[in-house]
């Protein structure tokens, strides 16, 4: 029993050690010392209880503190505890100090929460960006198509970061201006002489506004020509009324057919009440006959009537072909 007690202590003690450096990391407050900030165990503790790794903190301070920057650990661990990047966001004051920027804390902060990267933000309003349109295709009024890419050079506007539209906003508008000048150009030789028209149009649009970006130029990068697009229209346009024409045309034709039809139908209706009238022929005369109304002699006259009817018809068609046309003569 006697000899547990100074296990125990022995086991109390190195728990209590592990304890210590855990709350208070010794070579973090020592180095935090030595750099002249100034941070108590108590504060170091209250972050390992609200779960904020301390090193997080106390070198980004370290950094803030050697560059001059005016910053509390009550800052940082305030922008931690809300998501964003301490490190990255102290970066970023450092080089915007350094580039002569004005740029606070909070502003820093809330590009940072905003998602976007705010020391990359720094660094291309020091040194701005290149972006480069895909290929804009536009058709001047002549019809002709030509294609046209640019290069954008534009800088971060860090006033704008939070709020303002991105890059895709910018080649989207870029392109729109392309569109618009290349189509009011009265021939496409024209853009193909000046290509700076195209540039110095779409400067003039104002296209960076809303955006989170300034464009600083916009430098045409290469012009081709494509298809006649005016011809090609013109061609498709003719293909489509010559389709029309013949739709028409085969409805006129269809409308012909079904009247020949209609009409050779009456023709046949005609020629059945002739026929069935002449059959209606003998029995009238037969009851004529029986009733007295007719005589032979008018029969015998009606006969002689009709016979030299015929002949005559006879005699008018000797000189006329099967077709009923008369043949010509040979001189």
């Amino acid at each position: 029993m006697a000899a547990f007690f100074p296990l125990l202590i022995i086991f109390l003690g190195i728990v209590f050690i592990s304890l210590f450096f855990y709350f208070i990391p010794v070579g973090l407050w020592i180095s935090a010392v030595a750099s002249g900030v100034r941070v108590g165990f108590f504060n170091l503790i209250g972050m390992r209880l609200r779960r904020v790794a301390p090193s997080l903190i106390v070198r980004p301070m370290i950094k803030s503190h050697k560059a001059g920057l005016k910053l509390s650990s009550d800052q940082l661990e305030a922008h931690f505890l809300a998501g964003g990047n301490v490190d990255r966001v102290v970066d970023a004051l450092i080089a915007a100090q350094r580039a002569e920027i004005e740029l606070s804390f909070e502003r820093a902060a809330a590009i940072d929460l905003a998602g976007r990267d705010v020391l990359k933000a720094v660094q291309m309003s020091v040194n701005p960006k290149v972006i480069q349109t895909p290929i804009v295709t536009a058709v001047a009024m002549d019809g002709i198509q030509v294609m046209a890419t640019a290069r954008v050079t534009v800088r971060a506007n860090i006033e704008r970061l939070v709020g303002g539209a991105g890059e895709e906003t910018v080649l989207a508008r870029v392109g729109e201006g392309i569109v618009t000048t290349v189509g009011s150009a009265e021939t496409h030789k024209k853009v193909l002489e000046n290509p700076d028209s195209i540039s110095k149009t779409v400067l003039e649009k104002g296209l960076d506004s809303g955006t989170a970006f300034e464009i600083l130029s916009i430098d045409i990068a290469d012009v081709d020509v494509g298809k006649n697009i005016g011809a090609q229209l013109q061609t498709d346009q003719a293909e489509a009324d010559k389709e029309i024409a013949q739709a028409k045309a085969e409805e006129r034709r269809a409308m012909a057919v079904a009247l020949e039809q209609e009409m050779k139908a009456k023709v046949q209706e005609m020629r059945a009440k002739v026929v069935e009238a002449e059959a209606d022929v003998p029995r009238a005369m037969a009851e004529a006959f029986r009733i007295g109304n007719l005589g032979v002699m008018d029969y015998m006259n009606f006969q002689n009537i009709k016979a030299d009817t015929g002949m005559r018809d006879s005699i008018s068609n000797m000189g006329q072909d099967k077709k009923g046309k008369t043949p010509k003569k040979d001189n």
